[in-house]
């Protein structure tokens, strides 16, 4: 099994991805999605205690309304550096349980240290990240070895970022690496994020 994974600048465009995977055949249980809640977009019966639990762990709550059925087990979470997202899927499990295990300062956890377990190259894992701190919406699933390219054209088709271009871009503002220790972005920078990449 190969991970493949494709950052979007909105959740609309993520949804779609997820959707094409899914009708390809990829068990739903194989793909996983983490989207930045920044702006509350996702409420849950627990939100208060996963919005807390942003700098300790992360805290789990089911999303009520939006979810359409897009992927089981969608939930509310909090990621130290990222904030809350709403998440699905193995990616999603796992980078809770890292981030609810890591020490403050300690080994990489939460996505970053999720995507490198499944084989993502942790340069590129940095950047998914900081693209989910900034408002973005990741996707990610497990396929077999002859159906990468597959899965590629799909999150490609349903306008993933080119992961070489956001990088420069963020390199070009000092940026080098996800940094857990930062504070979220606030709803108004993500809009101010999504506005700079939507003209792009």
């Amino acid at each position: 099994m190969k991970t493949v994974s494709g950052l979007f600048d909105t959740y609309d465009q993520a949804s779609e991805a997820v959707r094409a995977l899914k009708a390809s055949g990829i068990p739903d249980g194989d793909v996983s999605m983490v989207a930045s809640n920044a702006e509350g977009r996702y409420k849950s019966d627990d939100a208060e205690g996963a919005a807390e639990g942003a700098g300790a762990g992360a805290g789990i709550g089911a999303a009520v309304g939006g979810a359409g059925g897009l992927l089981t087990g969608l939930g509310l979470m909090a990621i130290p550096g990222v904030g809350p997202v709403v998440a699905a899927g193995w990616l999603a499990a796992t980078a809770a349980g890292m981030a609810a295990g890591a020490v403050a300062g300690g080994a990489v956890g939460g996505i970053v240290g999720a995507l490198t377990d499944s084989g993502v190259p942790e340069e590129d894992a940095h950047v998914y990240a900081e693209g989910v701190r900034r408002g973005g919406t990741l996707v990610t699933a497990r396929v077999a070895d002859g159906d990468v390219a597959q899965a590629e054209a799909i999150l490609k088709r349903s306008n993933w970022v080119d992961l070489e271009d956001r990088r420069s871009a963020y390199r070009e503002e000092g940026w080098s690496r996800f940094d857990e220790t930062l504070d979220p972005y606030s709803p108004t920078e993500v809009e101010e994020q999504r506005t700079r990449y939507a003209n792009r």
